[in-house]
């Protein structure tokens, strides 16, 4: 059994025992959170929504808040002397798939 869900305007397949990390969620750590914007659910036979499936969530809980690895933006102008470097950490949230409720 698998679902589809969508949290932080991307989308993910997820099953029971999935361990994902998803964009910030601002919760703390060892609680439940749930979506509710499962756009597909697959039982043996396959739901789809309209946008979502209706009564359908998806409760996981959260293991850990964290940043991840340092992407470094260069610009660069030939010719002038310009150069800038910048780093970027992105935030997001360890969740632990518990249930698939369909």
């Amino acid at each position: 059994m698998y679902a589809i869900i969508a949290t932080g305007g991307k989308q993910y397949k997820v099953a029971e025992g999935d361990i994902i990390r998803v964009e910030k969620l601002g919760v703390e750590k060892d609680s439940t959170v749930s979506f509710d914007q499962v756009l597909a659910v697959n039982n043996g036979e396959l739901k789809i929504g309209n946008p979502t499936v209706a009564g359908a969530t998806v409760s996981a809980t959260v293991l850990e808040e964290g940043k991840g690895r340092k992407v470094i933006v260069y610009k660069y102008k030939r010719k002038t002397g310009y150069h800038k470097k910048n780093g970027h950490r992105q935030a997001y949230t360890k969740v632990k798939i518990d249930k698939i409720n369909a």
